[in-house]
């Protein structure tokens, strides 16, 4: 099996890139957003591999990282969740954020993936709820806020200010994160932080 390549770039395909390696172009199948990281045509690059082997074809998955190849992996362990879907996901969210997404609940970022509808991002945050932490650090306060938001037993100005930054156009992690930072900051203050006070908070958390 193959578990990392070393090599030239020498194209690019629309969903691949074909990898020079002494002499010998090999077929890296990659997410967008892998893509979109890897250098010039000529340019040297290493990727992590996954080797899929069927009886009719031998497929190369290339990952810029480890955690990102582990995620692909994790991805398919949940039914209706192939290859072209986890690729997807891995697409729209790098392996941080997507562990974040999942820990958190954020369905919606999920459902953000080509072939990923509401249903599967339910089915993906369901099960692999769990196994977030594992694979990427998760900030525990940000998990207890975002289930506090979701029962509704946030203190009213958290829930106010989440929900205005929400409504200013950032995804609803993005904005629980960044209050999540903003309460922490103030330390004995957030027991009695004013909404306005943590939305202009949460938006300088935003703008690092």
């Amino acid at each position: 099996m193959i578990g990392k390549l070393k090599g030239i770039v020498d194209s690019y395909g629309e969903d691949f890139v074909i990898l020079d390696v002494n002499g010998v172009g090999y077929v890296v199948h990659c997410s967008a957003r892998t893509l979109q990281r890897l250098p010039s045509p000529g340019e040297a690059t290493d990727l992590a591999i996954e080797t899929h082997v069927r009886e009719d074809m031998i497929r190369l998955y290339g990952f810029r990282s480890d955690a990102e190849r582990e995620w692909f992996r994790l991805l398919q362990t949940v039914q209706g969740v192939g290859t072209r879907v986890a690729l997807g996901v891995l697409s729209v969210l790098e392996p941080s954020a997507l562990a974040t997404a999942i820990a958190t609940g954020d369905k919606g970022s999920v459902a953000r993936a080509p072939g990923v509808g509401p249903r599967l991002a339910a089915r993906l945050v369901a099960e692999l709820k769990d196994k977030a932490p594992a694979f990427a650090p998760v900030d525990p306060a940000l998990v207890a806020l975002t289930g506090a938001v979701e029962d509704r037993t946030a203190p009213q100005p958290v829930a106010d200010a989440i929900s205005a930054l929400v409504n200013l156009g950032y995804p609803q992690v993005q904005a629980s994160a960044a209050i999540a930072a903003a309460l922490k900051g103030l330390g004995d203050g957030a027991d009695t932080v004013e909404a306005k006070t943590l939305i202009r908070l949460g938006l300088r958390e935003l703008a690092r």
